[in-house]
Protein backbone atom coordinates (compact mmCIF):
# COMPACT_ATOMS: atom_id res chain seq x y z
CA UNK A 1 0.00 0.00 0.00
CA UNK A 2 1.44 3.20 -0.88
CA UNK A 3 2.19 6.26 1.41
CA UNK A 4 -0.61 8.19 -0.21
CA UNK A 5 -3.21 5.84 -0.16
CA UNK A 6 -2.45 4.79 3.72
CA UNK A 7 -2.98 8.63 4.58
CA UNK A 8 -6.30 8.89 3.05
CA UNK A 9 -7.79 5.63 4.42
CA UNK A 10 -6.56 7.34 7.80
CA UNK A 11 -8.76 10.17 6.83
CA UNK A 12 -12.31 10.90 8.03
CA UNK A 13 -14.50 10.59 5.25
CA UNK A 14 -17.04 13.96 4.96
CA UNK A 15 -19.26 14.52 2.05
CA UNK A 16 -19.63 18.03 0.92
CA UNK A 17 -23.29 19.41 -0.21
CA UNK A 18 -22.28 22.38 -2.54
CA UNK A 19 -25.33 24.82 -2.83
CA UNK A 20 -26.45 25.92 -6.74
CA UNK A 21 -26.76 28.54 -7.09
CA UNK A 22 -23.94 30.14 -4.40
CA UNK A 23 -21.49 33.26 -5.24
CA UNK A 24 -21.69 36.08 -7.73
CA UNK A 25 -24.48 36.95 -8.70
CA UNK A 26 -25.15 39.50 -11.92
CA UNK A 27 -25.03 42.84 -10.41
CA UNK A 28 -21.94 41.69 -8.12
CA UNK A 29 -20.38 40.58 -11.70
CA UNK A 30 -21.24 44.17 -13.14
CA UNK A 31 -19.67 46.33 -10.60
CA UNK A 32 -16.31 44.37 -10.28
CA UNK A 33 -16.38 44.41 -13.91
CA UNK A 34 -16.80 48.75 -14.50
CA UNK A 35 -14.25 49.03 -11.84
CA UNK A 36 -11.45 46.65 -14.37
CA UNK A 37 -12.88 48.19 -17.33
CA UNK A 38 -12.20 51.63 -16.11
CA UNK A 39 -8.84 50.65 -15.12
CA UNK A 40 -8.43 49.41 -19.01
CA UNK A 41 -9.67 52.51 -20.16
CA UNK A 42 -8.73 55.45 -18.32
CA UNK A 43 -5.57 53.88 -16.39
CA UNK A 44 -4.63 54.06 -12.41
CA UNK A 45 -5.33 54.97 -10.12
CA UNK A 46 -9.27 54.86 -10.36
CA UNK A 47 -11.29 55.93 -7.35
CA UNK A 48 -14.29 53.80 -6.00
CA UNK A 49 -16.60 55.27 -2.87
CA UNK A 50 -16.88 52.63 -0.26
CA UNK A 51 -15.98 49.08 -1.16
CA UNK A 52 -17.45 48.08 -4.76
CA UNK A 53 -19.19 45.04 -3.00
CA UNK A 54 -18.63 43.62 0.26
CA UNK A 55 -15.82 40.79 0.04
CA UNK A 56 -12.36 41.88 1.33
CA UNK A 57 -10.29 39.38 -1.18
CA UNK A 58 -12.39 41.46 -4.12
CA UNK A 59 -11.52 44.68 -2.77
CA UNK A 60 -7.79 43.57 -2.43
CA UNK A 61 -7.66 42.01 -5.66
CA UNK A 62 -8.91 45.59 -7.05
CA UNK A 63 -6.68 47.41 -5.04
CA UNK A 64 -3.42 45.28 -6.62
CA UNK A 65 -4.60 46.57 -9.84
CA UNK A 66 -4.63 50.40 -9.10
CA UNK A 67 -8.68 50.72 -7.64
CA UNK A 68 -7.94 53.22 -4.40
CA UNK A 69 -11.19 53.11 -2.49
CA UNK A 70 -12.07 55.99 -0.13
CA UNK A 71 -15.19 56.63 2.58
CA UNK A 72 -15.86 60.07 0.81
CA UNK A 73 -15.01 62.17 -2.67
CA UNK A 74 -12.97 64.45 -0.48
CA UNK A 75 -10.63 62.05 0.00
CA UNK A 76 -9.79 62.19 -3.77
CA UNK A 77 -6.37 64.40 -4.12
CA UNK A 78 -7.12 67.35 -6.34
CA UNK A 79 -4.78 66.15 -8.53
CA UNK A 80 -6.64 64.01 -9.54
CA UNK A 81 -9.31 65.67 -11.86
CA UNK A 82 -12.44 63.91 -12.25
CA UNK A 83 -12.39 64.38 -16.22
CA UNK A 84 -9.73 62.29 -16.70
CA UNK A 85 -10.92 59.35 -14.52
CA UNK A 86 -13.91 58.74 -12.94
CA UNK A 87 -14.96 58.11 -9.43
CA UNK A 88 -17.47 54.42 -9.10
CA UNK A 89 -20.21 54.51 -6.78
CA UNK A 90 -20.67 50.51 -5.48
CA UNK A 91 -23.07 48.00 -6.79
CA UNK A 92 -25.13 48.94 -3.22
CA UNK A 93 -26.40 52.61 -4.39
CA UNK A 94 -25.84 56.27 -2.96
CA UNK A 95 -28.22 58.64 -1.64
CA UNK A 96 -29.06 61.83 -4.60
CA UNK A 97 -26.41 63.51 -2.75
CA UNK A 98 -23.36 61.85 -3.74
CA UNK A 99 -23.65 62.50 -7.20
CA UNK A 100 -25.00 66.12 -6.60
CA UNK A 101 -21.72 66.14 -4.67
CA UNK A 102 -19.42 64.90 -7.70
CA UNK A 103 -21.24 67.21 -10.12
CA UNK A 104 -20.25 70.40 -7.58
CA UNK A 105 -16.44 68.93 -7.63
CA UNK A 106 -16.67 68.65 -11.32
CA UNK A 107 -15.78 64.93 -11.33
CA UNK A 108 -16.55 62.25 -13.78
CA UNK A 109 -19.16 59.48 -12.10
CA UNK A 110 -19.62 55.84 -13.25
CA UNK A 111 -22.73 54.06 -11.29
CA UNK A 112 -21.98 51.13 -10.50
CA UNK A 113 -25.74 50.44 -8.25
CA UNK A 114 -26.85 47.04 -9.51
CA UNK A 115 -29.80 47.77 -11.43
CA UNK A 116 -31.85 45.92 -8.86
CA UNK A 117 -31.23 48.12 -6.03
CA UNK A 118 -31.85 50.75 -8.66
CA UNK A 119 -35.22 49.38 -9.23
CA UNK A 120 -35.93 49.99 -5.73
CA UNK A 121 -34.81 53.71 -5.93
CA UNK A 122 -37.09 54.31 -8.75
CA UNK A 123 -40.11 52.78 -6.57
CA UNK A 124 -39.41 54.74 -4.04
CA UNK A 125 -39.30 57.58 -6.24
CA UNK A 126 -42.97 56.89 -7.53
CA UNK A 127 -44.64 55.86 -4.47
CA UNK A 128 -43.33 59.47 -2.76
CA UNK A 129 -44.36 61.26 -6.29
CA UNK A 130 -47.90 59.74 -5.55
CA UNK A 131 -48.10 61.44 -2.38
CA UNK A 132 -47.19 58.21 -0.15
CA UNK A 133 -45.31 58.56 3.02
CA UNK A 134 -42.75 55.59 2.46
CA UNK A 135 -42.06 52.42 4.44
CA UNK A 136 -38.88 50.48 4.23
CA UNK A 137 -37.83 47.74 5.35
CA UNK A 138 -34.17 46.98 5.88
CA UNK A 139 -31.09 46.96 8.42
CA UNK A 140 -30.10 50.36 9.84
CA UNK A 141 -26.60 51.83 8.18
CA UNK A 142 -25.93 49.81 5.70
CA UNK A 143 -24.97 51.02 2.20
CA UNK A 144 -28.40 50.33 0.16
CA UNK A 145 -30.61 51.29 2.90
CA UNK A 146 -28.25 54.61 3.27
CA UNK A 147 -28.44 54.75 -0.35
CA UNK A 148 -32.43 54.38 -0.91
CA UNK A 149 -33.80 56.45 2.15
CA UNK A 150 -31.53 58.96 0.49
CA UNK A 151 -33.61 59.49 -2.87
CA UNK A 152 -35.72 61.42 -1.19
CA UNK A 153 -36.31 63.85 1.52
CA UNK A 154 -35.73 63.47 4.77
CA UNK A 155 -38.23 62.02 7.01
CA UNK A 156 -40.03 60.51 3.65
CA UNK A 157 -39.08 57.27 4.55
CA UNK A 158 -39.22 55.21 7.25
CA UNK A 159 -36.91 52.39 8.55
CA UNK A 160 -38.31 49.48 9.95
CA UNK A 161 -36.34 46.29 10.52
CA UNK A 162 -38.43 44.04 12.64
CA UNK A 163 -42.51 43.29 13.93
CA UNK A 164 -41.83 45.19 17.10
CA UNK A 165 -40.74 48.18 14.88
CA UNK A 166 -43.93 47.77 13.17
CA UNK A 167 -46.17 47.93 16.12
CA UNK A 168 -44.39 51.37 17.21
CA UNK A 169 -45.11 52.81 13.80
CA UNK A 170 -46.54 56.49 14.06
CA UNK A 171 -47.00 57.12 10.85
CA UNK A 172 -49.06 60.45 9.08
CA UNK A 173 -51.50 59.03 7.00
CA UNK A 174 -52.50 55.29 7.88
CA UNK A 175 -54.29 55.31 4.77
CA UNK A 176 -51.75 56.36 2.16
CA UNK A 177 -48.45 54.46 2.90
CA UNK A 178 -46.14 52.30 0.70
CA UNK A 179 -43.74 50.03 1.58
CA UNK A 180 -40.11 48.87 -0.02
CA UNK A 181 -37.40 46.39 0.80
CA UNK A 182 -33.90 46.07 0.95
CA UNK A 183 -33.01 43.73 -1.73
CA UNK A 184 -30.38 40.94 0.56
CA UNK A 185 -33.01 40.32 3.49
CA UNK A 186 -34.81 36.67 4.33
CA UNK A 187 -37.07 35.81 2.44
CA UNK A 188 -38.87 34.76 4.76
CA UNK A 189 -38.19 37.00 8.01
CA UNK A 190 -39.27 39.77 5.20
CA UNK A 191 -42.79 38.30 4.57
CA UNK A 192 -43.13 38.20 8.29
CA UNK A 193 -42.46 42.07 8.56
CA UNK A 194 -44.92 42.98 5.35
CA UNK A 195 -47.84 40.48 7.34
CA UNK A 196 -47.27 42.57 10.16
CA UNK A 197 -47.73 45.98 7.90
CA UNK A 198 -50.77 44.85 6.16
CA UNK A 199 -52.22 44.07 9.55
CA UNK A 200 -51.64 46.97 10.56
CA UNK A 201 -52.24 49.04 7.58
CA UNK A 202 -54.47 47.33 5.40
CA UNK A 203 -54.32 50.06 2.52
CA UNK A 204 -51.10 50.03 2.41
CA UNK A 205 -49.51 49.56 -1.48
CA UNK A 206 -46.00 47.19 -2.31
CA UNK A 207 -43.93 46.35 -4.73
CA UNK A 208 -45.97 44.11 -7.90
CA UNK A 209 -43.06 42.05 -7.76
CA UNK A 210 -40.81 41.50 -4.38
CA UNK A 211 -37.51 43.83 -4.11
CA UNK A 212 -35.84 40.83 -2.16
CA UNK A 213 -33.15 39.87 -5.50
CA UNK A 214 -33.36 37.02 -7.54
CA UNK A 215 -29.79 35.98 -6.61
CA UNK A 216 -30.46 36.26 -2.71
CA UNK A 217 -33.97 34.32 -2.73
CA UNK A 218 -32.10 31.21 -5.02
CA UNK A 219 -29.23 31.04 -2.36
CA UNK A 220 -31.29 30.99 0.31
CA UNK A 221 -33.92 28.06 -0.85
CA UNK A 222 -30.31 26.24 -2.09
CA UNK A 223 -29.26 26.20 1.55
CA UNK A 224 -32.86 25.59 2.56
CA UNK A 225 -32.09 22.12 0.02
CA UNK A 226 -28.55 21.37 1.89
CA UNK A 227 -29.11 22.77 5.32
CA UNK A 228 -31.69 19.69 6.47
CA UNK A 229 -28.75 16.95 5.25
CA UNK A 230 -25.85 18.34 6.62
CA UNK A 231 -24.44 18.40 10.12
CA UNK A 232 -22.73 21.76 9.72
CA UNK A 233 -22.66 24.46 7.10
CA UNK A 234 -19.94 26.91 6.23
CA UNK A 235 -20.93 30.06 4.14
CA UNK A 236 -18.07 32.02 2.66
CA UNK A 237 -18.81 35.80 3.05
CA UNK A 238 -18.22 38.83 4.49
CA UNK A 239 -19.15 39.68 8.35
CA UNK A 240 -20.70 42.83 7.27
CA UNK A 241 -22.35 41.04 3.50
CA UNK A 242 -26.35 41.12 4.29
CA UNK A 243 -27.14 38.72 2.13
CA UNK A 244 -24.22 36.19 3.59
CA UNK A 245 -25.64 36.47 7.08
CA UNK A 246 -28.92 35.82 5.50
CA UNK A 247 -27.64 32.45 4.53
CA UNK A 248 -26.20 31.26 7.82
CA UNK A 249 -29.61 32.43 9.55
CA UNK A 250 -31.92 30.25 6.86
CA UNK A 251 -29.54 27.48 7.66
CA UNK A 252 -30.19 27.47 10.87
CA UNK A 253 -33.76 27.97 10.54
CA UNK A 254 -33.76 25.15 8.26
CA UNK A 255 -32.58 22.19 10.28
CA UNK A 256 -28.41 23.02 10.53
CA UNK A 257 -28.03 24.53 13.60
CA UNK A 258 -24.02 24.45 13.59
CA UNK A 259 -23.65 26.86 10.64
CA UNK A 260 -20.89 29.43 10.59
CA UNK A 261 -19.97 32.11 8.22
CA UNK A 262 -16.14 32.81 7.18
CA UNK A 263 -14.29 35.08 5.08
CA UNK A 264 -11.51 32.41 3.81
CA UNK A 265 -10.13 28.58 4.34
CA UNK A 266 -8.01 30.54 7.09
CA UNK A 267 -10.86 31.49 9.08
CA UNK A 268 -11.99 27.70 10.10
CA UNK A 269 -11.36 26.67 13.03
CA UNK A 270 -10.91 22.74 11.79
CA UNK A 271 -12.00 21.47 15.35
CA UNK A 272 -15.28 22.86 14.93
CA UNK A 273 -15.79 20.00 12.62
CA UNK A 274 -15.36 17.08 15.01
CA UNK A 275 -18.24 14.59 14.33
CA UNK A 276 -19.17 16.09 10.91
CA UNK A 277 -19.83 13.51 8.06
CA UNK A 278 -21.96 16.21 5.99
CA UNK A 279 -20.79 19.42 5.15
CA UNK A 280 -22.74 21.59 3.59
CA UNK A 281 -21.35 24.80 1.64
CA UNK A 282 -22.38 28.01 0.05
CA UNK A 283 -20.99 31.49 -0.66
CA UNK A 284 -22.83 34.79 -0.30
CA UNK A 285 -23.41 36.49 -3.79
CA UNK A 286 -20.04 38.50 -3.59
CA UNK A 287 -17.46 35.89 -3.06
CA UNK A 288 -15.85 34.25 -5.45
CA UNK A 289 -15.49 30.86 -6.62
CA UNK A 290 -11.98 30.76 -5.64
CA UNK A 291 -12.95 31.31 -2.07
CA UNK A 292 -14.94 28.48 -2.50
CA UNK A 293 -12.33 26.30 -3.73
CA UNK A 294 -9.90 26.98 -1.43
CA UNK A 295 -12.45 26.29 1.51
CA UNK A 296 -12.96 22.78 -0.39
CA UNK A 297 -9.14 22.07 -0.84
CA UNK A 298 -8.45 22.67 2.90
CA UNK A 299 -10.89 20.24 3.42
CA UNK A 300 -8.97 17.36 1.11
CA UNK A 301 -6.09 18.32 2.90
CA UNK A 302 -7.59 17.01 6.22
CA UNK A 303 -10.72 14.80 5.06
CA UNK A 304 -11.34 12.08 3.03
CA UNK A 305 -13.67 14.48 0.76
CA UNK A 306 -16.73 13.60 -1.37
CA UNK A 307 -18.36 16.48 -3.09
CA UNK A 308 -22.51 16.22 -4.52
CA UNK A 309 -23.83 19.61 -6.01
CA UNK A 310 -27.44 20.17 -4.87
CA UNK A 311 -28.66 22.71 -7.67
CA UNK A 312 -31.88 23.94 -7.46
CA UNK A 313 -32.27 26.34 -10.20
CA UNK A 314 -29.70 27.62 -12.87
CA UNK A 315 -29.23 31.56 -13.35
CA UNK A 316 -28.41 33.24 -16.99
CA UNK A 317 -29.31 36.75 -15.84
CA UNK A 318 -27.00 39.48 -17.30
CA UNK A 319 -26.77 43.57 -16.84
CA UNK A 320 -25.84 45.87 -19.21
CA UNK A 321 -22.40 47.80 -18.74
CA UNK A 322 -22.20 51.57 -18.64
CA UNK A 323 -22.55 53.12 -22.21
CA UNK A 324 -19.35 55.21 -21.56
CA UNK A 325 -17.91 51.20 -21.00
CA UNK A 326 -18.95 49.38 -23.55
CA UNK A 327 -15.46 50.05 -25.82
CA UNK A 328 -13.62 48.85 -23.12
CA UNK A 329 -15.60 45.93 -22.90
Amino acid sequence: MTQSKSMMDNKRKVTILLAAPRGFCAGVDRAIQIVEMALEKYGAPVYVRHEIVHNKFVVDSLKAKGAVFVEELDEIPADAPGDQRPVIFSAHGVAKSVPEDAQARAMFYVDATCPLVSKVHREAERYFEAGHQIILIGHKGHPEVIGTMGQLPDGAVLLVETRADVEALCVQAPENLAYCTQTTLSVEDTADIVAALRAKFPAICGPHKEDICYATTNRQEAVKAIAPQSDAVIVIGAPNSSNSNRLVEVSRQHGCAKALLVQRASDIDWGWMEGVQTLGITAGASAPDALVDEVIEAARARFDVSIREVAITQENVNFKLPKILEQAA
